[in-house]
């Protein structure tokens, strides 16, 4: 929910318009990754879930959500496999997620790092293998 309010600024008497946002649903996103295929926007949020929107039109598909991580607070990346057929998150105790795209349940999750997980990409020419890097200041190389 919405609403604009008009208000009049400083001794010029100058219209100002400010916007109100009164959704308590929204929070932050604070990391985004587009698809291989550019058909999904992956965004992830504050409120410790990853929303997906469709690039085409810029509408939230409320039919893929991924939970089961915990990244309030921090900039953890997300991003897709090569293939689009998993997304991959850190998350603030170190661990990193991996998710089905079609059924968007947990497909594997591990303890990467000992601070938080914050980056985790796929190698673009071997899609087995996954780089992470946390806050413990390493680089780890996954397969």
């Amino acid at each position: 929910k919405q609403w604009y309010q008009r208000r009049v600024r400083g001794d010029w008497d100058i219209p100002v318009d400010r916007k109100h946002l009164a959704d308590p649903g929204m929070h932050s996103i604070p990391s985004c990754t587009i698809s291989p295929t550019g058909k999904w926007l992956a965004c992830q949020s504050m409120d410790n879930k990853i929303t997906v929107f469709a690039t085409q039109k810029l509408r939230l598909n409320r039919k893929k959500e991924f939970k089961g991580h915990m990244v309030a607070g921090y900039a953890c990346q997300c991003n897709f496999s090569p293939d689009s057929a998993y997304l991959v998150s850190g998350d603030a105790d170190g661990r990193c997620f991996i998710w089905d795209w079609k059924t968007t349940k947990v497909y594997k999750r591990f303890k990467a790092h000992e601070g938080v997980c914050i980056g985790c990409v796929w190698l673009p020419h071997e899609t087995s293998k996954l780089v992470t890097c946390g806050w413990d200041g390493k680089i780890k190389l996954w397969d």
